[in-house]
């Protein structure tokens, strides 16, 4: 199988990196890029979210530079390159797959995930908490849920969804009586992470569903500024909550 493109982007990014390449790209570093790999990431993630095909083409073009680069940085270090970064994926596929790739037979997609969880422990037995393993780097609605997910895989489980309404309602009554600021942060983290188990009890990803309020309160905001006959900052409660009701019946009903 031949992949003249990928071998293309490789020699483009050696000669980028090279003695009479672009001074920009040979100043990188691992740590100079990891703005742009998070960035790119998430305009992926934009993409996919849009449904637009052509810009998510364009973003994991974007991505993939990402990885060439980084291996690239890596070679010239003497510590990986690309190959080896496409070794290593492949036997971890491979491997995390023997319902596929062996003789392991599977009657569920659960059983796979299952598999797939006691596999890692294999490949990675330094790890001795369950709580191993969990980027430092990712957003905290993402670790919140990862950790509560990690949580509930060996039985630190509410008995039921009231249980967790409960503890909500707990963490927002102990948020109203602190009294000082640090207290005050702390509670409402306490908030945030009991609203994140309600959100995984649900199958629902904390993340999306707060990027897709995000996204609502955006597009509400800017049909409130079009409706508004004068400037915002001078406007009464009154008008704001007349134009919020304008703009939540206008983006339901469209």
């Amino acid at each position: 199988m031949n992949y003249p493109n990928m071998e293309r982007l490789i020699e483009i990014i050696s000669i980028l990196r090279g003695e009479n390449g672009c001074s920009w790209d040979r100043e990188q570093t691992h740590s100079s890029l990891r703005r742009n790999m998070l960035e790119e990431a998430y305009e992926t993630v934009d993409a996919i979210d849009d449904n637009d095909s052509k810009h998510l083409q364009e973003e994991l073009g974007d991505v993939l530079l990402q990885v060439v680069l980084h291996s690239q940085i890596a070679k010239e270090e003497n510590r990986f390159n690309i190959e080896d970064v496409a070794k290593g994926i492949s036997d971890k596929l491979i491997h995390r797959h023997p319902h596929v790739f062996g003789n392991i037979k599977v009657n569920s997609t659960d059983e796979i995930l299952d598999n797939w969880e006691e596999l890692k422990k294999e490949e990675k037995p330094h790890r001795t908490s369950v709580m191993d393993g969990i980027s430092k780097a990712q957003s905290a609605l993402m670790s919140a849920q990862k950790i509560s997910k990690k949580a509930v895989k060996v039985g630190f489980e509410w008995p039921d969804e009231d249980s967790l309404f409960n503890c909500v309602l707990s963490e927002i009554e102990e948020f109203k009586t602190a009294k000082t600021p640090e207290e005050k942060e702390e509670e409402l983290g306490d908030i945030l992470f009991a609203v994140v188990n309600l959100a995984r009890w649900n199958k629902i990803d904390a993340e999306q569903a707060l990027l897709k309020a995000n996204k609502k309160f955006v597009k509400r905001f800017r049909s409130m500024e079009e409706a508004a006959r004068k400037n915002l900052e001078h406007l009464t409660l009154e008008e704001w909550d007349e134009l919020w009701k304008l703009a939540k019946n206008k983006t339901k009903n469209p």
